[in-house]
């Protein structure tokens, strides 16, 4: 087997962190060791998966392996879609594209480079959750 250059983007979505590894390939996907169809329960999570390498027409140009750990599915193809983003960039830089093509360019008009900060807020003291306060009784 040549070796091929391996582009590499890590993604944080809640409480989900993703490892990406980017190779030039036939377009295979696989998230800890299953295919994307089987490890994905909603064919919706797995649009919004793909979504990078299809704004940047590269959707059969790389095979991508994917290290999910925590969180649920949701935030894990979050952080999976941003890794991908950021291993896409990398493969940017090496190929020198002219500004006008650039996959950032693209990546950034879609909203795909900016990280997702939205966290669950910690419960306080006196309350049931981080806000709901417990039932008020008049008598």
């Amino acid at each position: 087997m040549a070796n091929k250059k391996v582009y590499i983007g890590t993604g944080r979505r809640k409480r989900s962190i993703a490892q990406v590894r980017m190779t030039v390939g036939s377009g295979k996907i696989t998230i800890n060791g299953k295919d994307i169809n089987e490890y994905l329960p909603f064919p919706t999570l797995v649009m919004d998966l793909m979504q990078p390498l299809e704004v940047t027409k590269t959707k059969d140009k790389f095979d991508i392996e994917i290290t999910a750990k925590g969180g649920g599915f949701s935030g894990q193809t979050g952080a999976a879609r941003l890794g991908i983003t950021r291993a896409l960039l990398q493969y940017d830089e090496d190929g020198k594209v002219s500004n006008d093509e650039s996959f950032r360019k693209i990546l950034k008009q879609e909203g795909f480079i900016t990280r997702d900060a939205r966290i669950k807020e910690r419960k306080k003291y006196g309350l049931k959750k981080a806000r709901r306060a417990p039932q008020f009784s008049k008598r």
